[in-house]
């Protein structure tokens, strides 16, 4: 009788992790799952303390604490590699490109024996591919974050529109919120400072303290200041003159001038 084969399961849904471990009992050649974690950290001291390696490594594309394919940076993964992921055949025809063998959410029982002959045909073998690149195509299929492209307001009886690209900083004075233009015009928003902060792209604005949030090129010139500060002049010129950058939002607005 064949030896049953050692596999390792990284899955963040339990029902999920179950169903699939319940269909690796039913293969002709029985899988025996050794080990299964639900996080990249579980993961990676999984993998370190499992001797020897396993037969294969079931492995969630996204965890709740990540990208898997961290695993491969923090630990030597010495055993073949099946992908289980619940982006659709399109977007995934990289993967079959690259020889990379994966298994689609919900698993069908078939798809799985067919991956489980693969492994078979092919062992001993270890992952051929690199993880860094996989990260790259996964981060390039996940949706990306629809930002808001336009505002429209009320200039006394007419609404006007205005572009995010025209937009110099929103400020918020007297419960109320305003957006500064390039050009010069203040208008009032109907968005709190808060809401805007979701609504526009993070890499273009950054919240200086409670009153203002500034795109990148309306910053002219940044000078320290008192009590680990830093002073802002905008423009156009804002109300107030300098804008303080409070302390506790020092070290974010730099890393984020450096983005």
């Amino acid at each position: 009788m064949p030896t049953p084969l050692r596999a390792i399961l990284v899955e963040d849904e339990p029902l999920a992790a179950r169903r699939l471990a319940d269909l690796l009992r039913k293969q002709p050649v029985p899988l025996e799952v050794i080990g299964t974690a639900e996080l990249v950290e579980e993961a990676v001291e999984l993998l370190r303390a499992t001797h020897p390696a396993p037969d294969v490594l079931f492995l969630d594309i996204q965890l709740a604490d990540g990208l898997s394919f961290e695993l491969f940076e923090r630990v030597e993964v010495r055993c073949p590699v099946i992908f289980t992921t619940a982006y659709d055949q399109y977007a995934l025809r990289a993967f079959k490109h690259n020889s990379i063998d994966y298994l689609l959410k919900p698993i069908d029982a078939d798809e799985l024996a067919a991956a489980v002959a693969r492994l078979q045909a092919r062992q001993p073998a270890a992952p051929a591919f690199d993880a860094t690149l996989l990260t790259q195509l996964v981060q390039q299929l996940q949706p990306q974050p629809q930002y808001k492209q336009q505002f429209v307001v009320k200039v006394g009886e007419h609404l006007k529109v205005i572009p995010v690209a025209q937009v110099a900083y929103f400020f918020s004075f007297e419960k109320a919120t305003f957006l500064q233009t390039r050009e010069g015009r203040r208008v009032v928003v109907d968005q709190t400072l808060e809401q805007l902060e979701q609504l526009l792209n993070p890499r273009e604005f950054f919240r200086l303290n409670r009153a203002y949030l500034v795109h990148h090129t309306a910053i002219q010139d940044i000078i320290h200041y008192t009590n680990s500060r830093l002073k802002t002049t905008l423009a156009p010129a804002s109300p107030e003159g300098d804008v303080l950058v409070s302390r506790e939002r020092v070290s974010a607005f730099r890393a984020w001038l450096e983005r």
